[in-house]
C-alpha cells in the first residue's frame, strides 16, 4: 500500500492539535507527519504517533524538499490565504479548515457523507466547512434524496471552542467573574445572539455562512435556507434546531428510517425514556446525533429536528480527515514522487 507524506499546519492550536488526535486514531497509511506552525512556536515539541515531533516554521523554504502529498490546514483564514496556494503550487492537495476557499466556485467545500464525488475535481485545495453547517448537511442529505427539502430554519446553540482558545478561556474564567477578552459580553450565563461580524442586512457572518454552504454541499440553490446562530455557555458541541419543509409528503416513520439509516447519523429519539441528544453526550464523539423528531403541524410536509456534534471534531478535525481518506480512496492524491 502506498504511503503518503501528510502536513498538519497549525499544529500547535485547539483544532491542530484535535487534528493530531483524530490522525492517531484513524491512522491513514502516512509514512511521515510534518507539524507546522508560526515562528513563535517553532522549535518546539509535540508528543504525536508515540516519537517527539518539532514544530517547523510555516515558510515555503521549508515545504518544498519534504515530498509533502496531503497538508491539512487550521491555522486561519489568513494564513491559509497566503500558504494554501503556495502549498497547492508544489501539487499538495490542501484541505482547509478556514473560511477562506468555501465560497470560491473553484474550490470543492465537502462533506464526505453528503458530496463525495466533489473530491474529484479539486486543483489542489477542498475547503472544509463551517462547524455548524457540517453537522446539518448530514443529516439534511438523506432527507433531501428522499423527499426533497424546500425550506430550513436554522436555530443553533453553539458551544464557546467554536470562537477558539479565547472563547474557551472566556467562559472558564467568567464562572469567576473575570471579564470578557473574545465576547461583547460575559457568555457564563448568558446567551449571546452574535456569532462573527454583523452584515448589513442585520444577518451575522456565521448565518450567512450557513445558508451559502447548505446550499453549496447539498448541489441546490432552490432551497431557501435561514438561520439565527447564538452563543451558548457550554464548551464542547454544537447543538442546532432544524425545521424543515419537504417537497415530498412524509410520515414521522419514514423519516426516522431516513435518518436510522443516514452514514454519520446516530438515532437518538426516544421521549419515553428522555433519550435525546445533548453537548454533553456529543462530546469527543465523531458522529452527528438527531433526535426530538417530530411532524411540523403548520406545513404540508414538516419536520422539527434536533442536531448535537462535537464542533471541533466532526466539525472541524475529523471532516478534514474523512476528507483526506476519501481523496486516497478516490486516487485524488498527486504522486509526489514523480
Amino acid at each position: 500500500m502506498k504511503k503518503y507524506n501528510v502536513a498538519v499546519v497549525g499544529a500547535t492550536g485547539m483544532v491542530g492539535r484535535k487534528f493530531l488526535e483524530v490522525l492517531t486514531e484513524r491512522q491513514l497509511p502516512v509514512e511521515n507527519y510534518y507539524l507546522f506552525a508560526s515562528a513563535k512556536s517553532a522549535g518546539s515539541e509535540i508528543d504525536f504517533m508515540g516519537k517527539k515531533h518539532t514544530v517547523i516554521e510555516l515558510a515555503e523554504k521549508n515545504i518544498v524538499d519534504k515530498k509533502i502529498d496531503i497538508a491539512l490546514f487550521s491555522a486561519g483564514g489568513d494564513v491559509s490565504k497566503e500558504f494554501a496556494p503556495i502549498f497547492a503550487k508544489h501539487g499538495i492537495l490542501v484541505i482547509d479548515n478556514s473560511n477562506a476557499w468555501r465560497r470560491d466556485p473553484s474550490v470543492p467545500l465537502v462533506v464526505p457523507e453528503c458530496n463525495a464525488d466533489d473530491i474529484k475535481w479539486h486543483k489542489n485545495i477542498i475547503a472544509n466547512p463551517n462547524c455548524s453547517t457540517i453537522q446539518a448537511v448530514v443529516a439534511l442529505k438523506p432527507l433531501h434524496k428522499a423527499f426533497g427539502i424546500k425550506r430550513v430554519i436554522y436555530s443553533t446553540y453553539q458551544a464557546v471552542s467554536g470562537a477558539g482558545v479565547k472563547g474557551f478561556e472566556d467562559l472558564k474564567n467568567g464562572i469567576n467573574g473575570v471579564s470578557p477578552k473574545k465576547f461583547p459580553y460575559p457568555i457564563f450565563g448568558n446567551c449571546i445572539p452574535h456569532i462573527d461580524v454583523f452584515l448589513d442586512n442585520g444577518y451575522t457572518k456565521e448565518e450567512d455562512k450557513m445558508i451559502f454552504e447548505t446550499k453549496k454541499i447539498l448541489g441546490c440553490q432552490d432551497i431557501k435556507v435561514t438561520a439565527t446562530c447564538v452563543r451558548v455557555p457550554v464548551y464542547f458541541g454544537h447543538s442546532e434546531s432544524i425545521n424543515i419543509e419537504f417537497k415530498k409528503k412524509c410520515t414521522l416513520e419514514e423519516v426516522k428510517a431516513v435518518l436510522a439509516n443516514a452514514e454519520g447519523v446516530v438515532l437518538q429519539d426516544d421521549p419515553s425514556t428522555l433519550s435525546y441528544p445533548m453537548a454533553l453526550t456529543a462530546e469527543n464523539k465523531n458522529e452527528v446525533f438527531i433526535g426530538r423528531i417530530r411532524m411540523d403541524e403548520t406545513v404540508e410536509s414538516g419536520i422539527n429536528i434536533w442536531c448535537v456534534a462535537d464542533n471541533i471534531r466532526k466539525g472541524a478535525a475529523t471532516n478534514a480527515v474523512q476528507i483526506a481518506e476519501k481523496a486516497i480512496e478516490l486516487g485524488a492524491v498527486k504522486d509526489q514522487l514523480n
